[in-house]
């Protein structure tokens, strides 16, 4: 009996308020028809975009989860990690990803540890190094500049040439994953953001948006929920990253007819959430 919905184990955090990690993942997958199985890092009061948030460290419980769906003999057809709250966490889903995997499943792995050139609070070059080993076993990794920068033990170069640009992906690929890529990258002589990707086929792509002078807490988890979501659905690779780049423009610009602090309370994904099936009206992707 062919089995009807796909299934996601999901290892984020849980943020109670502004969007991001499991309310932006659950809502995005569960729209695109996939069921999404929560398996939490912590539970923090708000993103850590906030000063004073709170944060309880779920390890323990989740070492307990997984022995409770290894008893259920439970298969997922991804896995698909973003924050993880420590070293010992990295483990634990490293173990996971080797103790769960199956035939044709997919390993998307979002290495959160910093932007714009510096690692968050919460991090630590421990982290750095754990996080090299789950890069290693992935299928898909999604870094933004200063992540890939950080995986790879380099300093960040914040303008690059097209062939510095290729490097910087080859290299991320050497490390172990098929397909990787890097959101909000800056090429020189150019004023236009892009997102750049490279798969073991050694053909590169590369999706330019215009700059949004502004931060948008979660974009980053939106766009890689959307990308593993197209990806279960059969879409190669630059078209599921084409279709999470539309998704994240829409909520952008959606946001802005809306006063509040956009800065911390992300985008309003509510408004959007029911276009998440809406066929691209048109491909923007090319090689470079």
């Amino acid at each position: 009996m062919q089995k009807g919905v796909q299934r996601v184990a999901a290892i984020h955090d849980i943020s109670c308020f502004g969007k991001a990690s499991l309310t932006i993942a659950i809502p995005i997958l569960s729209g695109m028809g996939i069921q999404v199985c929560p398996l939490p890092t912590a539970v923090l009061s708000t993103h850590t975009g906030f000063e004073n948030f709170t944060f309880l460290d779920l390890t323990d419980e989740m070492e307990k989860i997984i022995a409770h769906w290894k008893n259920l003999n439970l298969r997922f057809d991804c896995i698909y990690s973003g924050f993880l709250g420590s070293s010992r966490q990295v483990d634990i889903v490293t173990k996971f990803v080797q103790d769960f995997t199956s035939k044709n499943q997919l390993i998307v792995v979002d290495p959160v540890l910093g932007d714009d050139g510096s690692l968050y609070a919460t991090m630590s070059n421990e982290m750095v190094c754990k996080m090299r080993e789950l890069v290693a076993i992935a299928n898909v990794i999604t870094p933004n500049l200063t992540e890939a920068s950080l995986l790879l033990n380099r300093p960040m170069k914040e303008n690059m040439s097209w062939d510095e640009a290729k490097e910087l992906l080859h290299r991320l690929t050497d490390m172990g994953p098929e397909m990787a890529l890097i959101t909000s990258a800056k090429i020189e002589n150019t004023n236009s953001i892009f997102v750049l990707a490279h798969d073991k086929e050694d053909k590169f792509w590369k999706i330019e948006h215009k700059y949004v002078p502004a931060y948008f807490a979660g974009t980053g988890d939106m766009f890689a929920s959307v990308l593993t979501g197209s990806l279960l659905q059969g879409e190669n690779f630059p078209v599921s990253i084409e279709r999470a780049v539309e998704f994240v423009r829409r909520a952008i610009h959606s946001t802005y007819g809306y006063r509040q602090d956009i800065s911390k309370d992300g985008v309003v994904l509510e408004r959007v959430l029911h276009t998440i099936g809406n066929p691209l009206s048109s491909y923007s992707f090319e090689q470079f």
